[in-house]
């Protein structure tokens, strides 16, 4: 793969997403850098299923899209400083019925000390409300941490729950529960669904309430890639994604 250079947000960029708690970018991602994820995919997608939020070190094309520039240089300048990768993910959501992630806040699965937690999602094709794109609400990570429930509606959401092994800096260890989690109390009126074309990306805060709808379109599958980047220096609790993955920028 070439080398590729960072294109910086700008300081307009950055007090939009200050502002709003997220931020579209478009052009994230090249139409080639795309199929070649995709294509390569395709090829190991059995063994992908197993990678469990680790595929950044697993694979080439998910490191690629990982460290990628556009997307770790701009958490970097989002944190003030070098970042580490906590996990990735991987989303394809079926046309005709494909379910989505109850609106939530990624503080509720990745708690970190400090709250440094931001995530970039990337449209690997072309998402909009009819096929289950990314849902938003501008503003939320300035109001705390939401009560939340487990996810009851699983028309729309995927509905699970598992226990998690947890770890603090003391060495302390317990089992924490977790489940799909929803805000209860949330005005459906707040809720934006953003259209993002293929090879844009959004970038929010661990706080910023967000997730997606099932996909009722009859025929255009909706796929994402999702990176949880901390900032140098952050305690993530769990345990599972506990081994950080540090960023080198040109």
């Amino acid at each position: 793969m070439s080398v590729i250079t960072h294109r910086p947000l700008t300081a307009d960029q950055i007090s939009q997403y200050e502002r709003d708690g997220y931020l579209v970018f478009p052009d994230m991602l090249t139409g080639d850098e795309i199929s070649a994820f995709l294509e390569n995919f395709d090829r190991v997608k059995e063994k992908a299923m197993h990678y469990n939020l680790h595929g950044h070190v697993k694979d080439l094309q998910y490191k690629h899209l990982a460290h990628h520039p556009n997307q770790a240089g701009g958490a970097s300048q989002i944190v003030g400083g070098p970042v580490r990768v906590v996990q990735t993910m991987f989303m394809s959501k079926a046309a005709k019925g494909g379910r989505g992630v109850a609106m939530h806040q990624d503080t509720h699965y990745l708690p970190t000390e400090p709250n440094t937690l931001l995530a970039c999602w990337i449209a690997l094709t072309d998402t909009d409300p009819e096929n289950g794109g990314l849902c938003v609400v501008p503003g939320s990570h300035k109001r705390g941490l939401r009560a939340s429930a487990k996810n009851a509606d699983d028309s729309q959401h995927d509905t699970w729950e598992t226990i998690y092994d947890m770890r603090d800096r003391n060495g302390r260890e317990w089992k924490q529960p977790m489940h799909s989690f929803v805000i209860p109390d949330l005005d459906p009126a707040s809720i934006v669904r953003l259209t993002v074309p293929r090879g844009a990306g959004v970038f929010f805060t661990g706080m910023t309430i967000h997730g997606s709808f099932a996909n009722t379109s009859p025929d255009r599958p909706r796929r994402a890639f999702a990176t949880h980047y901390v900032k140098e220096g952050t305690w993530v609790y769990r345990r599972d994604v506990q081994e950080t993955d540090p960023v080198s920028l040109i």
